[in-house]
């Protein structure tokens, strides 16, 4: 008997069944379940998770964006210029990584929608933009693809409501931290000074009161710690004033109250102590973010930025402005210096990472990126070419 079927184009086509058909739908959905929970853990640790929590996509997108932002300010070398380019590295930063977010859960839904239904990356597209962006224009087929499409409607209504309720919080401790750095312009002058802090106060009769501003302080220092390890993007948010910073105006009170412990003859300030101790914790806790090497119990012999003759320097105009000193030099600078070696190196570090304005024995001790950014061969020449160098 003759077999009369006839063949047509679709005995042609190799089985959507076989096993490489099936083995790649399962590791295209697995990958795209992957990104999905990738992107879900970095928003909870960004936003949500109240503690310092790394994560590797928001590494990637701030150093990434950083190192950018650093060849556009090494393009000239006023300090101004490079003020003014990284007042944007912050914000660009954040809005980058929330489309960052947008992008990587779009990608992951697609590759489900792909691997599920197999109709194509056109139509995987389509279908996953239409759910996330909640625009509803392209049908979804099937029980499981409409409880999926639920799903990513549900998580992109969720990153845009993380970033509206993230931002109001961001902005609220920047400018809780402000607050205190603006107060600082009128007790230790622009750039502030820790000499000057204690002459000011030493001039209108308000030393007596220094305990008070200690105090202040300490609460500042333990903000600044709480919402800059919870949200590390803080750290990068300059002041409105290109002279003010929180790392110098957080140096100038730890030098002013070091200081006042180690060399001023008056009875000893407990607050004072508190603040350095205050200090030091929080600015190695910060620190701590981005990796600082730093001795966590340093000896009180160990070498400081602050060379003897500047220490004696200052003593001098403290002195010569009626702040009484203590006659024992030598004890007053082993003192000063058991107090500013807890601090000296995160405070130094940190002023260099955020490429903080000039102030005395904090930003103007930093490495030499601070005062020139390392600049490639090629963007030295880009420089020349448009005529900037």
């Amino acid at each position: 008997m003759t077999d009369d079927r006839r063949l047509t184009t679709d005995d042609w086509q190799p089985s959507r069944d076989t096993l490489p058909a099936m083995f790649l739908r399962v590791i295209i959905g697995v990958a795209g379940v992957v990104l999905i929970l990738g992107t879900v853990l970095s928003a909870v640790r960004t936003v949500i998770l109240p503690r310092s929590a790394q994560s590797v996509l928001n590494r990637v997108v701030f150093r990434s964006l950083r190192r950018a932002f650093e060849l556009v300010a090494g393009l000239r070398k006023s300090f101004e210029w490079r003020d003014k380019v990284m007042a944007h590295f912050s914000p660009i930063a954040l809005l980058v990584l929330v489309a960052t977010w947008l992008v990587m859960a779009l990608l992951g839904f697609m590759a489900i929608h792909w691997a599920v239904e197999q109709q194509g990356w056109a139509d995987a597209f389509h279908k996953s933009g239409s759910s996330l962006l909640t625009l509803g224009f392209a049908p979804i087929d099937g029980s499981a693809m409409r409880a999926v499409s639920f799903i990513e409607a549900a998580l992109g209504l969720a990153l845009l409501a993380l970033l509206i309720t993230y931002l109001p919080t961001l902005y609220g401790a920047f400018s809780r931290r402000e607050t205190r750095v603006a107060m600082l312009e009128t007790r230790a002058g622009t750039p502030p000074s820790s000499v000057e802090m204690l002459l000011r106060f030493h001039r209108i009769g308000l030393t007596n009161h220094m305990v008070d501003t200690w105090s202040d302080w300490e609460l500042w220092f333990a903000e600044v710690e709480e919402s800059h390890t919870s949200y590390p993007s803080l750290v990068f948010l300059r002041s409105p004033q290109p002279e003010r910073h929180w790392v110098t105006a957080a140096g100038t009170v730890l030098d002013g109250a070091a200081l006042t412990l180690a060399a001023v003859d008056r009875p000893f300030q407990a607050e004072a102590a508190i603040v350095v101790r205050a200090g030091f914790i929080s600015l190695r806790r910060i620190a701590d973010l981005f990796g600082v090497a730093y001795d966590p119990d340093p000896a009180p012999t160990d070498p400081i930025a602050i060379s003897r003759s500047e220490f004696d320097d200052a003593l001098g105009r403290l002195a010569d402005n009626g702040v009484p000193i203590k006659e024992d030099r030598d004890q007053a600078w082993s003192d000063f210096s058991g107090w500013r070696v807890n601090y000296d190196v995160v405070l130094l570090s940190l002023a260099e990472i955020t490429m903080a304005p000039y102030a005395p024995w904090v930003s103007d001790r930093s490495t030499p990126a601070h005062l020139k950014p390392r600049v490639s061969r090629w963007g030295r020449r880009w420089r020349q070419r448009i005529g900037i160098e």
